[in-house]
């Protein structure tokens, strides 16, 4: 016969072991599903490029519709962390209604998340084809800051620009297509040449 205190102790070793067991278990499963999840989901920030396309073409369309610009490179490489774009040899076509088409080329870009900013480095290279009412344009710089949205174009470096035969020399260039604003900052020298009739 079962005395009551070795009754006891079965009930409460009854319960325990389904409880130890629960317990256990419990444990063992989230253990497998960290590491499982580890697998998917990175422990830190990526940092590395995530993607590249080589030799890509870009179209980004103005308020109308109609092309404003194209966008161009040998290879595009993604950032993750900032969402930003590094590009080798870049070429932007300018085509905007309002302006007349222009052509600038680097070695090198790099472009922020929203497209808002383009930075162009190391010889950078614009040129505007001549029309019936202006000359040909060049201008050549190492860096070039490009704000597409606002139309404007500006550097700290030095600058050199060419209209026809005419050269004009400085450092720090600042050019808003929209208000046709155009400046050079300093050590500012050049030649004319008046146009050939």
């Amino acid at each position: 016969m079962i005395s009551g205190r070795t009754g006891l102790r079965f009930r409460i070793l009854a319960f325990a072991l389904p409880a130890i067991a629960l317990a256990l278990g419990s444990f063992w499963l989230l253990e497998v599903m960290r590491r499982s999840a580890g697998d998917f989901i990175p422990d830190k920030e990526r940092s590395e490029p995530d993607f590249y396309v080589e030799k890509f073409s870009y179209v980004k369309l103005g308020k109308t519709g109609k092309v404003q610009y194209h966008f161009s490179g040998a290879k595009l490489t993604h950032n993750p962390k900032d969402d930003s774009y590094d590009i080798t040899l870049p070429v932007i076509n300018n085509l905007g209604e309002a302006t007349m088409p222009m052509t600038m080329r680097s070695e090198r870009a790099h472009v922020n998340s929203d497209n808002s900013r383009i930075q162009l480095f190391n010889n950078v290279q614009i040129d505007r084809p001549a029309s019936a009412t202006t000359q040909h344009l060049h201008a050549s710089s190492e860096y070039l800051l490009v704000l597409p949205d606002d139309e404007v174009m500006k550097t700290d470096e030095p600058v050199e620009i060419k209209l026809g035969t005419s050269t004009l020399n400085g450092v720090g260039m600042f050019a808003d297509n929209a208000t046709r604003e155009f400046r050079l900052t300093s050590n500012v020298h050049g030649t004319y040449q008046a146009p050939q009739r």
